[in-house]
């Protein structure tokens, strides 16, 4: 391992000088508890407080509308140790002692009784955080890569642009009544990030003659129909991010869909519309954006930029590690192996960025407040940034303190290995509390977690660059979709009895160049794991050279293989006989999904995505 250091001094105030925007208002809390009020004395109607109560990020859970899980914007995916303890405390106090950390940088508390809400959203107004528009109709939280700023391959960090375009259009009048939920994706190279499932995605890039820019993609995302976003120009001018983001709302408002809530993301109007009339729709917008805009307007959007950017200290010099180049065997112990699969050194020399590795995002209290205690002794940035993988990235660790990071962690079981690699599995909260959840993906994906690391496939660097990702439905909030291998949930009958099933993917991939994935079988739930193990079995046997696993299925979908497996149809073959299941009387708890004592049944009530 590269033990460089940078400066003695892991408490270094000078090095980082970020001012932490103050996200909530006092105010929208007292309003809610009154909404609240007039609600339960039916002055209210549900359908209006529904409306008003995703605005300001509380969902019901699932078949229990007395309860709301509470989404906690996190712009950026940055949280203070500050925050981290106050989001433990009102777990303990007001859900159940533990928060989940979603695909997209939020981080979710979930079972909170409604009459108590207002009091989670006052303890967030405390540190500086909201719920506010975290669900509904409007500008949902702004998602950064989690590597801006520390990635080698980037032109230069995004994250100031990131912040002022999430404060630019939270309480905006512009986009509190969208046809549907819109989203925002910031990445730091062609590699890390989601801007192609994206309604607006953005790459950060410099031009050949030093100007910053950005390339921008439009009307991309995820659900039951899937479109990746197109490239609006080849470059695209700082000064013209806030008119182009504009530009795109306005149309979408304007002429998205307000009638099919089944077709009504910006996604369907790209692809409806055709891309080159919507491009030149946007391009012909932004002309009239910045003709129209108040300069005033324009100014706020600059002051925020300027005041959040603010970079580590130039004397620091830079090296181009992109990953902690290591080598692990079995014979070496836990803390090798960790470093082996969670930790990656940045462009900063001696610095590295360490992962906790969290069971489908879960983080109990206790654990928040140790990991709190140890990003502020050991991380100069004193920061985390959650991550789209379900887990945490802790920055700017000075190498001589990894070790006391480790052990420091470890104290409160965070020390699992495989962040990086195919053991982290992504599942979305599933049956656990979604509405329109069939299956228990959030289970499943511990699962997976819990059987890849006992087999040690974390430490097979030939796996190492391949995911999997799980939704409880076609939805995608899993991101099913832009996995090596994905699920989404849904139910088969087998006889005369139901059964969880999944529907299989293969080959989806994320960054500029991303793809979606293809299509595949339906597996049982309770097969999904013995058939992962098999597709690596079979890819052990059929591969070419020290191709890996990610490369060796995107041969396969694309029906180039070379050996006895030449496409998906030869695959299913081997695979079929690993998914069947034996009627009901000869395996019962086949016929359960994880999670469950019970027969399976497949339950969905009215889901709050789109209200």
């Amino acid at each position: 391992m590269n033990n460089n250091v940078a400066p003695d001094s892991k408490h270094d105030n000078n090095l980082f000088t970020r001012s932490h925007i103050k996200w909530g208002k006092k105010e929208e809390t007292d309003n809610f508890a009154q909404k609240v009020k007039l609600f339960r004395r039916r002055s209210i109607s549900e359908d209006g407080f529904r409306r008003f109560r995703l605005q300001h990020g509380a969902y019901g859970s699932r078949l229990q509308m007395g309860y709301s899980m509470i989404r906690i914007k996190i712009p950026s995916g940055e949280i203070t140790p500050d925050q981290l303890e106050k989001i433990a405390g009102l777990s303990e106090a007001f859900s159940i002692g533990s928060a989940h950390v979603s695909t997209r940088q939020n981080i979710q508390l979930h079972w909170v009784q409604l009459e108590d809400v207002s009091e989670v959203m006052r303890g967030l107004v405390d540190v500086g955080l909201t719920t506010r528009e975290a669900c509904g109709n409007t500008v949902r939280n702004v998602m950064c890569s989690h590597f801006a700023g520390v990635c080698a391959k980037e032109e230069f960090d995004p994250t100031p642009y990131s912040k002022a375009i999430a404060q630019f259009f939270l309480r905006n009048p512009v986009c509190q009544n969208l046809p549907r939920k819109f989203k925002i994706n910031f990445s730091c190279c062609a590699d890390h990030g989601l801007v192609r499932i994206a309604d607006i995605g953005l790459v950060p890039m410099i031009n050949d003659n030093g100007v910053k820019g950005f390339r921008i993609y439009l009307g991309g995302g995820l659900g039951a129909a899937s479109f990746l976003g197109h490239l609006l120009e080849d470059f695209t001018f700082e000064d013209r991010l806030l008119p182009t983001c504009l530009a795109t709302i306005r149309l979408f408002d304007r002429h998205g869909n307000r009638e099919n809530m089944a077709r009504n993301r910006m996604r369907y109007f790209v692809n409806e519309t055709g891309w080159d009339t919507f491009q030149r729709m946007v391009i012909k917008e932004r002309s009239i954006v910045e003709m129209t805009i108040a300069s005033s307007t324009l100014e706020l959007f600059r002051v925020h930029l300027e005041n959040e950017q603010k970079e580590m200290s130039k004397a620091h010099r830079y090296l181009k590690l992109p990953v902690l180049d290591t080598q692990n065997t079995l014979s070496e112990g836990p803390y090798e192996r960790w470093v082996h699969t969670n930790v990656v050194s940045q462009k900063q020399e001696g610095y590295f960025t360490a992962f906790v590795t969290l069971g489908a995002g879960d983080i109990t209290a206790n654990q928040l407040r140790v990991l709190s205690g140890a990003i502020r002794e050991f991380s100069i940035e004193g920061t985390a940034r959650n991550t789209p993988q379900q887990n945490f990235a802790i920055r700017y660790i000075n190498g001589k303190d990894l070790y006391n990071f480790y052990t420091r962690i470890e104290t409160a079981g965070l020390t699992n290995p495989g962040a990086l690699t195919i053991a982290s599995a992504v599942g979305c909260t599933g049956t656990t509390s979604c509405n329109l959840a069939i299956t228990n993906s959030h289970r499943l994906a511990k699962e997976i977690e819990y059987k890849f690391l006992e087999l040690q496939h974390d430490i097979d660097d030939d796996l190492r660059d391949s995911t999997i990702k799980i939704s409880g439905c076609p939805n995608s909030c899993g991101q099913h979709e832009i996995a090596t291998i994905g699920f989404f949930g849904g139910a088969s009958r087998i006889e005369n009895s139901m059964a969880p099933t999944y529907t299989m993917l293969f080959s989806g991939n994320t960054g500029e160049h991303g793809e979606l994935g293809k299509t595949i079988m339906r597996v049982p739930a309770k097969r999904v794991i013995d058939i992962l193990r098999k597709i690596i079995e079979i890819y052990k046997h059929e591969r070419s050279g020290t191709e890996t696993l990610r490369q060796w299925i995107y041969r396969i979908v694309n029906e180039a293989g070379t050996g006895s497996v030449k496409g998906i149809d030869d695959m299913k073959v081997l695979l079929s006989p690993v998914a069947q299941l034996d009627p009901i009387e000869q395996d019962p708890e086949s016929y359960k999904d994880y999670g469950s004592d019970i027969r399976f049944s497949a339950k969905t009530a009215r889901g709050e995505c789109a209200a």
